[in-house]
């Protein structure tokens, strides 16, 4: 019998998922929370809002109903896609009801009201699981079409981590496992802050050596934040870092370096969220871990001014400015 695989989330990147699961033969099921939009992929069988012109195997389930849920086996795997300001509300639905006690989560954020990471709130909602988090540099867009990526399964549990790996991976999709859930969540979370920074240093009109410095004195922040709350530094600079970092600041697919680039133009937050469906990670993770950052007593200068651009309306250059002219000290990383 085929494993069972359960997607919560028809998102470009569940969908993206789905589809490279289905592809290696698993009996794949992708739950969406609005049963019209469902509708329309089992129609169509394209996720054109977000993941255009790629089809959806015929092979995949679409689904919107809890009780279809509930029939899942307990020997299935449970893949969260769900964004995470949204991660607890829709995981709430399936309390008591998801019988499987694996679950990867792909979701990249830090809970706004509560600072947590999404592997916590999992926990907190569907109770004892074991969790594994995937992550690293791979825009939907690219990995859909199989071009080649590279990721990294985390979890504390080694078994599920390679199980993770062995699930995972194709020729096109290479994954690594690691032992330190917290630094690759928080990677994959304040990495889109960051790319916020860098898609700001786009819109004004800056180079290569302005995003340099961003990305470079970005990573040394991300770090800083993630070993206070318990990670290990080296999990920075390797694929759910610095890999996910650069992907996400360079890539003309980054929905966080786009949002970045337009309000460096000079456009404002609510103006821009107004006119796009996508959920952009970056601008709620943006508020938490500035907020976490101030109860830890972590310095992190660029997320500050980033902060400050998008929820005090901030003029970019002056925002640049102050990041510049700040007190000269050692390099330090």
């Amino acid at each position: 019998m085929k494993k069972k695989i359960a997607v919560i989330g028809d998102g470009g990147w569940g969908t993206t998922v789905a589809i490279l699961l289905c592809n290696k033969g698993y009996d794949v099921t992708i739950w969406g929370a609005f049963p019209e939009y469902i509708a329309l992929l089992k129609k169509e069988r394209v996720n054109s809002k977000f993941l255009p012109g790629v089809k959806i195997p015929k092979e995949i389930s679409l689904i919107s109903s809890i009780a279809d849920i509930e029939k899942i086996p307990e020997e299935a795997i449970f893949v969260i896609a769900t964004p995470s300001k949204y991660l607890r509300e829709t995981l709430g639905k399936f309390k008591g009801k998801i019988k499987s006690d694996k679950i990867v989560s792909l979701t990249k954020g830090i809970e706004i009201e509560t600072l947590k990471r999404p592997s916590s709130v999992i926990s907190e909602v569907l109770g004892k699981k074991k969790i594994a988090a995937l992550s690293g540099p791979s825009i939907s867009f690219e990995v859909a079409r199989n071009m080649p990526a590279t990721v990294v399964a985390a979890c504390k549990d080694e078994a599920f981590a390679k199980e993770v790996q062995e699930i995972f991976a194709t020729p096109t999709f290479r994954v690594y496992t690691s032992s330190d859930l917290v630094g690759v969540e928080f990677g994959g979370a304040l990495k889109n802050i960051i790319a916020i920074a860098a898609g700001m240093s786009d819109g004004m009109g800056f180079g290569i050596n302005t995003k340099a410095a961003i990305l470079t004195r970005g990573i040394v922040e991300m770090s800083r934040l993630g070993v206070k709350m318990g990670a290990q530094k080296e999990t920075f600079f390797g694929l759910s870092g610095l890999g996910d970092l650069a992907t996400t600041c360079m890539s003309e697919h980054s929905r966080n370096r786009w949002l970045g680039e337009e309000i460096g133009k000079g456009k404002k937050l609510k103006e821009i969220l107004k006119g796009t469906e996508m959920v952009i990670e970056g601008v709620t993770t943006t508020k938490s871990a500035y907020d976490l950052s101030k109860s830890e007593g972590v310095e992190m200068p660029i997320t500050e001014k980033i902060y400050e651009a998008l929820y005090n309306d901030k003029e970019p250059k002056l925002a640049v400015k102050e990041l510049m002219t700040r007190t000269p000290k050692p390099e330090g990383i």
